[in-house]
């Protein structure tokens, strides 16, 4: 049944990687409504990049009980009975993951009036695959855009194509927060963001690393901290086939140089300068007005991600950094892209917290209606929905995992193999077949 302000508001994420585990999570602390108390279970979709417990100890986010599922273990969590449902179900996965769920849990929920609300949306900045992306989680009850301007982009490709934007809220960032930068630290520090896969060939990532080094041996009197997303073995939501770690070894690194990990709020506590070439980072520093820079140094361009920054203020290279550059962003740009380091960032849920109760207190809601269907895209959504062992129709293939039990000891073990020998294959055996291929 609904949760009412004085009952504990049930709420489910699922989500297939550390970084979207975070920001599922997060999100449902943030859109839930006022003088909620709230319990949450999460569910990790198993795959490559399943979160190890050291990632989810390091995004800082408890739950009341975590378990890593198949698509068709969750599917079958949902369907059980009224009495025993949730209030609110964050699907925190990539595109292909959003629709597999919405098309899979409306076969679950046919006929049922009373379901969770469905929430999805992105981990970050959206520079890439805007219409695919956005196609793909269309159907939930609530499409979240992290700023102004995602918000105007999102109803904008609902619109051209005839699908229903309604679902589309503004917020911002849910991890955006932390102490408002004051002024320099001793010693000075600059931290370099790294990203698992831009740039995403050897020899640019060397570049970069090499010019860090650079920059401290240039200001001894700086510290220059190498932030990590992941330990080598370790997947993140995008693959990193040449981990930082392993570009280091051998080279003479100076003693103001250091690789660090940890919850990036922690490591922007102690930051002067922000440096990176396209990550979300630059945004929840910028939150907390630390003075950020998005590297220019290998150009600006869509691959990179770092074209999104054009307008900020914040564009500039290793050698204009060597020089003492500081970088001064634009407030308007900033504003747009649902930073909101004016303060009013504790209010930039309430539309969809909003929204969410007057869900919970109609009672009866719509069936789940996704824009892709058999008959609008029958070449390309039966081959989304197969991956997740799941029919045209939604119903599990034969053959799919079942989620009657939970998986045995030998099971697990064939898991844990399957996932090693995957991530070998990425990280060791790929490179190297590419790089025989340019001989």
């Amino acid at each position: 049944m609904p949760a009412s302000a004085t009952q504990t508001l049930r709420v489910a994420v699922l989500a297939d990687s550390d970084t979207r585990w975070k920001w599922g999570s997060l999100t449902a602390n943030r859109i839930a409504p006022a003088n909620s108390d709230i319990s949450l279970d999460g569910y990790l979709l198993r795959g490559r990049a399943t979160p190890t417990a050291r990632q989810l100890k390091e995004v800082g986010v408890t739950a009341d009980s975590l378990r890593e599922v198949t698509a068709v273990e969750f599917l079958r969590v949902m369907e059980r009975g009224i009495e025993d449902q949730y209030d609110i179900l964050v699907l925190s996965l990539v595109g292909g993951g959003v629709q597999a769920m919405l098309h899979g849990l409306a076969r679950a929920w046919d006929g049922r009036t009373e379901r969770p609300v469905v929430v999805t949306g992105y981990v970050g900045v959206v520079y890439e695959k805007l219409t695919d992306g956005l196609l793909l989680r269309h159907g939930a009850d609530l499409v979240l855009a992290n700023s102004r301007q995602d918000a105007d982009r999102f109803k904008e490709v609902y619109d051209g194509v005839g699908a229903d934007s309604s679902s589309v809220t503004e917020v911002a960032l849910p991890f955006l927060g932390g102490d408002t930068y004051t002024g320099e630290h001793d010693p000075y520090t600059v931290v370099f963001a790294v990203q698992p896969s831009v740039p995403d060939n050897r020899r640019d990532r060397d570049y970069l690393l090499n010019r860090a080094i650079q920059h401290a041996r240039f200001h001894p009197n700086r510290e220059v901290l190498l932030k990590l997303r992941s330990k080598p073995g370790e997947h993140t939501t995008h693959i990193e086939e040449l981990p930082y770690q392993k570009l280091v070894q051998g080279k003479d690194l100076p003693a103001n140089f250091r690789l660090v990990y940890g919850h990036m709020g922690e490591v922007l506590d102690r930051t002067d300068l922000l440096v990176t070439i396209s990550s979300t980072a630059a945004l929840e520093s910028l939150h907390r007005r630390i003075p950020t820079v998005v590297l220019t140094d290998l150009g600006i361009r869509e691959g990179l991600g770092n074209h999104h920054f054009v307008g900020s203020g914040c564009l500039a290279s290793w050698d204009q950094l060597d020089a003492g550059y500081k970088p001064a962003p634009d407030a308007e740009w900033v504003a747009r892209q649902g930073v909101l380091a004016d303060g009013s960032y504790e209010t930039a849920f309430d539309a969809a917290r909003e929204r969410i109760a007057k869900l919970l207190a109609g009672g009866e809601m719509a069936a789940l209606k996704p824009y892709y269907t058999p008959e609008t895209a029958p070449g390309y959504l039966p081959g989304i929905l197969a991956r997740h062992h799941l029919g045209p129709d939604g119903t599990p293939l034969p053959g799919a995992p079942a989620a009657d039990k939970a998986p045995g000891p030998v099971r697990q073990i064939v898991r844990r193999a399957a996932r090693g020998a995957y991530r070998h294959g990425v990280q060791r055996v790929a490179p190297v077949i590419r790089r025989m291929g340019e001989l």
